[in-house]
């Protein structure tokens, strides 16, 4: 008897079960930031938007330059959400997303010393 694909989605069946990610699927969220540091307010607002960004899952590629790895656009987006709800008051945070294989196309220097990008993280299941 043939395999039924129709029937997976009212078991629950996600497609990520079926299939392998895509590297065009996967993205990448990248929070950049600059925020002023002049007084102990701003300073004190400063370190509870990084230690978010940290809580969240981001990884620091520079200061102030944070990314994160995300399965799905559906995934980047809500995590845009959820950003969005805690921005500081002052300063200019910008989030940009791209895709797995334009992050992967990335050239990084260490000096003139080239280094590879940094990998996604394994996909966790939650159960």
């Amino acid at each position: 008897m043939p395999h039924d694909i129709s029937n997976e989605r009212t078991r629950g069946s996600r497609r990520s079960d079926r299939e392998p990610l895509s590297e065009y699927r996967g993205m990448w969220l990248f929070a950049l930031f600059d925020l002023p540091v002049m007084t102990k307010d701003q300073r004190r607002t400063y370190t509870r938007f990084r230690k978010l960004l940290l809580v969240q899952g981001f990884t620091m590629l520079q200061y102030s330059v944070y990314a994160q790895y995300c399965p799905s656009e559906e995934g980047s987006l809500a995590k845009r959400r959820s950003l969005r709800t805690n921005l500081p008051s002052d300063g200019q945070v910008r989030l940009v997303s791209i895709t797995d294989k334009q992050f992967a196309a990335m050239e990084v220097h260490l000096g003139k010393t080239d280094v590879d990008p940094e990998q996604p993280m394994g996909q966790g299941l939650l159960f």
